[in-house]
This record gives structure tokens, C-alpha cells and sequence, in this order.
């Protein structure tokens, strides 16, 4: 008879957030798997819990080669309860292949509820909460992180990033060029902790705020693209074509277009071959 995994959300900042629930299910747990077993030791001292079950760790280093054992402890019918360092396992943190795992070996799956960075972040943001896209951590590299950011320029819905305090100043200088200066934000650090800040504007204002440096645990709220400024194909082969009329070379114009409204030149490019051939 196959056991049952548990995702367990734990504190973000105030230890005091942490579930009497949380308390119950990590003390029987037969098995922990923990993102930061030191963390965990700390939380558990910090709630006054004893643990009687075995503790492994479980990150993004080695959550790979651990989740087949932690898939086999399932099966021997063993409850296995996992943890991240803040926060609901899965959510960019380990948990989603031994959540796959399991539902494909047909093991109960169910969590803990906790805190949660993103909707925190988002409900102090003051930005629209009805329809949200949470987009986790932007790439590294500035090239990757442009190009992602150019995918979402015209998503409509507010979006919700991570990102570590040393790349925080470019990342907000890279959505400022992909949005627009003035798309309003929201920079949430160290929630429900004692130094807890929330600093809201517009993308310009925020990349010269973070310039100072920032620490902590940071989440960023984006509002959305608002719909009656965002083009579609017809509005950039239209801007083509007046330009063209205009004296300028097709080449050129589509060049200047993208430039003008902060598209991809194959964007525009595409959007002309369509008005020239609607059937394709």
C-alpha cells in the first residue's frame, strides 16, 4: 500500500506564520526532505517540534538522482513530507518531479498550505489581481533575459517575478526597455520580516532606487500591458507601409518601426509578409 507525499509550505519570514497544522504533519513524518536540512533543524527548534522521522536533503542540486528513493520510500508506504527553505515546495523551488513521480505511480499527493512570496507580493503591490501570470526568475544572461521580456511586452495580465538583490537594478533596467519607463511596478523585499519594504512606481523610478542596493528576499509585481497600447500585425504593416510611401526602403522602414515601438524586427517583418499575402 503506496504512502502519501506532502507538500508543506512554510514561513517566508515570520516564524510565526507557520501552521499548527505544519507542526502536526512534520512531526510524524517518517521521511523529510528538506531544501536546507540546517533551515529546517532551525524552523523545527524555532516551533518547538520534534522530529522522529529520517531527514534527507533535497535541492536543486540533487533532485534528480533523490527522487526515485524518495519515490521508493512512497511506495514501502511511508509518509514523505517535503519542504522548501520558505515558501510552497514546486513553486520555483524543488518538488515538481517527485510530485510527477508520485501521480504517475498513482500515490496520494496533498499539502500543507502556507505563506506564499507571490500572492503577498501581489496583493501589497496595489496592481490588478483579478488575472496574474507568475513568471519565477528571468534568466541570467542579458541576451536571454532581454529576448523573455520582449515575449511578454504585451501580456495583458499583472506579472510576478523573484529575482536575487545583485541582478535586481538590471533586470528592472531590462523590463523598463521591454515595457516601457513608465509601466508601474512594484518591488517587494523581505516580506513579513522586520525590515519588510515595498517600493512602488514606475520602472524608471525603481532602476534608479535600486541603484543604492537593495538586500534581501526580493519578489517584483509588473502591472500589465494595457490592451489599447499594445499593436497588432495590421498597426505594424500599416506603420510600414506609410513610412514606405514616406521614401523610406521597405528594409529600412521595418528597421525603424521596430525601433520605434520596441519590437523585434522579425515581428514587424512577419506582420508585412501577412497584409502583402493574408492567406498565409
Amino acid at each position: 500500500m503506496s504512502g502519501r507525499l506532502v507538500l508543506a509550505g512554510t514561513p517566508i519570514g515570520d516564524v510565526s506564520d507557520a501552521s499548527a497544522r505544519l507542526g502536526k504533519v512534520l512531526a510524524a513524518a517518517e521521511v523529510v526532505a528538506a531544501e536546507d536540512t540546517r533551515r529546517l533543524r532551525r524552523l523545527t527548534g524555532e516551533l518547538g517540534i520534534q522530529l522522529s522521522g529520517r531527514v534527507v536533503s533535497y535541492f536543486e542540486g540533487n533532485e534528480r538522482e533523490r527522487t526515485p528513493e524518495l519515490l521508493e520510500a512512497l511506495e514501502q508506504g511511508l509518509t514523505v513530507v517535503v519542504v522548501t527553505d520558505a515558501g510552497m515546495p514546486s513553486v520555483s523551488d524543488p518538488g515538481y518531479r517527485l510530485v510527477a513521480a508520485a501521480i504517475e505511480a498513482d500515490v496520494d499527493v496533498t499539502a500543507v498550505p502556507g505563506p506564499s512570496a507571490v500572492l503577498t507580493a501581489l496583493a501589497l503591490s496595489g496592481l490588478p489581481v483579478d488575472r496574474f501570470t507568475f513568471e519565477g526568475f528571468l534568466p541570467r544572461k542579458p541576451g536571454e533575459r532581454g529576448r523573455r521580456l520582449m515575449e511578454l511586452k504585451d501580456e495583458p495580465r499583472t506579472m510576478v517575478f523573484f529575482e536575487a538583490p545583485h541582478r535586481l537594478t538590471a533586470s528592472l533596467e531590462a523590463m523598463a526597455e521591454a515595457f516601457g519607463a513608465d509601466r508601474r511596478t512594484a518591488v517587494c523585499r523581505e516580506l513579513t520580516k522586520t525590515y519588510e519594504e515595498v517600493k512602488r512606481g514606475p520602472l524608471d523610478d525603481l532602476v534608479t532606487w535600486s541603484k543604492d542596493g537593495v538586500r534581501g528576499e526580493i519578489t517584483v509585481v509588473v502591472a500589465g500591458a494595457d490592451p489599447d497600447k499594445v499593436l497588432t500585425p495590421q498597426d505594424l504593416a500599416r506603420e510600414v507601409a506609410q513610412d514606405e510611401e514616406a521614401g523610406t526602403p521597405r528594409k529600412q522602414a521595418i528597421s525603424d518601426v521596430a525601433k520605434r515601438f520596441n519590437v523585434p524586427k522579425r515581428t514587424v517583418y512577419d506582420a508585412v509578409l501577412a497584409a502583402r499575402d493574408p492567406g498565409k
